[in-house]
């Protein structure tokens, strides 16, 4: 096992660990598998060391450069992504692999979980408070996810995230973008509506985090955008504002995160949406698409 394929199972061991500890699930039974992927990766039993949120790629200035591939390299080339046909057994563990799952298969696999929550009652006020739970909608193997932060009162009527005035902007985005809706999948990190449209709390959020998870594991996206500091805070663990945020890859499992200002913050504040194009065109450069063209 090369260094970088150590890191990576490190971090998922670490993230696992953070995982389980937030929803006061565990899960030691089903630990094997884990343990035996390097002697370098810490201990199951051991508390997880508290670290920042780390970047996978360096602060670009805005627009990138240039997205031209750079030359060839004559080094000895990466692994290749391994790739894995079994489905999920828990909530709660960040993928690592690139999944073979079919879209039937996923599709069927996020209905299982969209009942589950359904039904959930870990929130008390939010269990009563809600007209339905908020699960997620979008290409179940899209390669972009998107995050936002909990239903709003026009998503809470119509059980599906980001449909009132600033899931149309997000609208406007993709269209930007040269997509459509149903070419991405969209979740957030709660599924019912917060009383008033406040912010998620901290039990709030770790009571639906396997929810959360789950989706992420099914969808399998190679890249997440994280709307918003709820969104962020809650994958990355990280206090850090959006605007200190933006312009760096982070991971999560397999996939890269790019963090940018939620379409509701672009209602109040339109001068922050080219700071959001501006994320995009990161983005999408990365996939190796030039959106400077849209500009």
């Amino acid at each position: 096992m090369n260094q970088d394929a150590k890191t990576r199972s490190q971090r998922a061991v670490r993230q696992l660990l953070e995982s389980w500890q937030r929803s006061g699930v565990t899960y030691l039974r089903q630990m094997e598998p884990v343990s035996q992927m390097s002697a370098d990766v810490p201990s199951v039993v051991e508390a997880p060391q508290e670290k920042p949120v780390q970047t996978v790629a360096p602060r670009a200035s805005f627009p990138p450069q240039s997205i031209v591939p750079p030359p060839q390299s004559t080094e000895t080339p990466e692994e290749p992504t391994l790739e894995s046909d079994q489905a999920r057994k828990e909530m709660s563990v960040p993928r690592t692999t690139k999944s073979k799952m079919n879209k039937g298969d996923r599709q069927a696999e996020l209905e299982i979980i969209a009942s589950q929550v359904s039904q959930c009652t870990k929130c008390p006020e939010l269990a009563e408070t809600r007209t339905q739970t908020v699960f997620g909608v979008g290409n179940p193997r899209a390669k972009i996810m998107f995050i936002g932060e909990a239903p709003g009162a026009d998503e809470d009527k119509q059980g599906e995230p980001f449909v009132g005035r600033a899931g149309k902007l997000l609208d406007k985005i993709i269209e930007a973008c040269q997509l459509k809706r149903s070419d991405i999948y969209i979740a957030n990190i709660l599924r019912c509506r917060p009383p008033g449209n406040r912010n998620p709390s901290d039990l709030e959020a770790s009571n639906c985090r396997g929810f959360l998870d789950a989706q992420i594991e099914i969808v399998d996206p190679d890249y997440i955008v994280c709307w918003g500091s709820v969104a962020a805070k809650n994958l990355l663990h990280s206090d850090l504002p959006i605007g200190k945020m933006r312009g760096d890859f982070y991971e999560y499992g397999r996939a890269k995160v790019v963090c940018t200002y939620h379409p509701s913050y672009l209602l109040r504040n339109p001068s922050a949406k080219k700071n959001v194009w501006e994320d995009m065109i990161y983005l999408f450069a990365d996939m190796g698409i030039d959106l400077k063209t849209q500009d």
